[in-house]
């Protein structure tokens, strides 16, 4: 069902806390799924991409329920031998689960939707297929079969650190040692720093090396309790409405958390207001939200190096800057990076959410500082990774009218 909302503008005021990381509940469930016995997470986040991932690893073999606020996970003992995986829309359910599926030797049908079908997983193609993996073809579905065998995986790093990641969970369960060799510079690193943490939580050891990783073979996974802290990516859009006049405080986030996106914090506090010139190579998510703080602050201010954003779900460059735009702002786009001249205040507006959760929500930040309403259509995007975002924005005193089509 489509959602159209439209917001009267107001400062927000009040306590608030945010989701639970996505990123980390993603790689949780993952750990918990492959430790033979069972495993408690508790504060999962519940969102579609996470939901995906659970039904994929119950496909697995998995059995995951829920008790409370805690997700009960018994790992897989004996792996099924087919499997079909709807991805829905989410990236790192497919890049993190193709390398698992195929150390699990579960031949596998990889589905998916939207912009999911149009985002690379070309080094899986060039990679898993000399390790064993044969894909029946090379546009979704994927089909996966085999039986992957450990050894060196050659790996660029400026593609997505997904690959990383993915191969990361699937290797320690091989019988041989293997390395990951990054072939350009790992960018989105703190992404792959979480995997590792993580993995280290259920029993697994990972080293990094001068030029990637080294992955001991014959690991196990074990066990483990956890909590999952608070998304810093999900926090960021509420540290920017404070840092552009409303009166919040973010309740329980951990500022030694190793998630990257915990930089929005010390951009706000390094610019006071003012311009700021930023690199989005290891934080691409905050890209969107970090154009509307650029957009609202004094003098001419650039982000870099996200040229990778333009294969998220949407290309995010042109949409953030189209929709900002069409409120008053003055954003220019480059083939790599935003050049920003601020402005005192935004005007309104009807702007597309281009079927991107982080699109609408940045939106939603910058109409604190309209002048005339905005409105949003095809806002059920949120979903993806924040489907209470509007009911926490009304609990701080947003005005929002939501029209369900």
């Amino acid at each position: 069902m489509g959602k159209t909302v439209t917001i009267t503008p107001s400062k927000l005021s009040g306590k608030i806390s945010v989701p639970p990381s996505k990123s980390i509940s993603h790689r949780a469930l993952i750990c918990a799924a492959l430790a033979k016995g069972k495993s408690e997470i508790t504060n999962l986040l519940d969102c579609a991409d996470t939901r995906a991932t659970i039904e994929i690893l119950k496909a697995f073999g998995a059995k995951i329920t829920q008790k409370g606020k805690t997700t009960v996970v018994e790992g897989i003992e004996n792996p099924n031998k087919e499997a079909v995986a709807d991805c829905c829309e989410s990236g790192s359910t497919l890049r993190f689960l193709v390398p698992v599926a195929a150390a699990l030797g579960c031949k596998t049908e990889f589905k998916g939707k939207g912009k999911l079908p149009e985002r690379p997983i070309t080094p899986y193609f060039t990679e898993l297929t000399k390790k064993g993996i044969a894909f029946e073809s090379e546009v979704m579905p994927y089909i996966i079969d085999g039986q992957l065998v450990s050894g060196e995986y050659s790996i660029a790093g400026d593609i997505s650190s997904q690959f990383i990641s993915g191969l990361l969970f699937a290797l320690p369960l091989l019988r041989g040692d293997s390395k990951i060799l990054l072939t350009s510079p790992l960018q989105s690193k703190p992404y792959v720093d979480i995997t590792i943490a993580e993995l280290k939580h259920f029993g697994i050891s990972v080293e990094e090396t001068d030029c990637g990783y080294f992955i001991r073979g014959g690991q196990s996974y074990r066990p483990n309790n956890t909590t999952i802290e608070a998304d810093m990516s999900q926090a960021a859009f509420f540290a920017v409405a404070a840092a552009l006049g409303s009166d919040i405080e973010i309740e329980g986030l951990n500022l030694n958390s190793l998630q990257g996106d915990r930089e929005i914090l010390d951009v706000i506090d390094q610019s006071h207001g003012n311009s700021f010139d930023v690199s989005a190579a290891q934080i691409p998510d905050l890209v969107p939200i970090l154009t509307v703080l650029a957009a609202l602050s004094r003098g001419t201010s650039h982000i870099t190096q996200c040229g990778r954003l333009r294969i998220k779900e949407c290309d995010r460059l042109a949409a953030i800057t189209a929709e900002l735009n069409k409120l008053g702002a003055k954003v220019k786009e480059y083939s790599d990076s935003l050049e920003i001249q601020g402005v005192e205040n935004l005007k309104g507006g009807v702007c597309d959410c281009h079927n991107d959760h982080r699109i609408p929500m940045s939106l939603a930040i910058a109409a604190t500082c309209c002048t005339e309403p905005v409105t949003l259509v095809g806002a059920e995007c949120i979903n993806k990774s924040y489907p209470d975002f509007f009911e926490d924005y009304i609990s701080l005193g947003g005005q929002i009218d939501v029209i369900n089509n």
